[in-house]
């Protein structure tokens, strides 16, 4: 199926809001798959980004925290999780409410999974410079 020239109000959207949340990067990941996969990557930004995560009941800092929460659950999606992690970062989400979102996963996903989650935030902190205020 040939791609479409014209954008929907949903793809304009989703453009903005994959921007907002992941910078310059959730862009490189879509045209990664212009020769494969075309499709998905207009499915990630028009359903993806511009029918479900601009929503407006849950602001983006909440939505990203879940999906770091979703994402350190699978326990298979590194490099997604990275992505959201830095998501959250761009959104305002503080490094300590990324930690207690991956800790609570502990409970609902095992500790091998939450442990693979704080890895990745660790990798995320320490290419960003970011650091992570312990609380006793």
């Amino acid at each position: 199926m040939a791609e479409t020239t014209t954008e929907s109000a949903d793809y304009i959207k989703g453009k903005e809001t994959l921007a907002r949340v992941t910078g310059a990067s959730g862009s490189k990941a879509v045209e990664s798959l212009q020769d494969i996969a075309p499709e998905l990557g207009r499915w990630v930004i028009e359903w993806g980004y511009g029918q479900v995560l601009s929503r407006p009941e849950l602001d983006l800092r909440t939505r990203e925290l879940i999906t770091v929460g979703a994402l350190t659950v699978h326990g298979y999606a590194q490099p997604q999780l990275k992505a959201h992690i830095n998501g959250a970062l761009n959104v305002g989400c503080k490094p300590e409410e990324i930690v207690e979102t991956i800790m609570q996963m502990a409970v609902y996903a095992g500790f091998p999974a939450a442990l693979n989650g704080i890895t990745m935030a660790k990798e995320v902190f320490a290419e960003r410079g970011v650091t992570v205020k312990h609380t006793p």
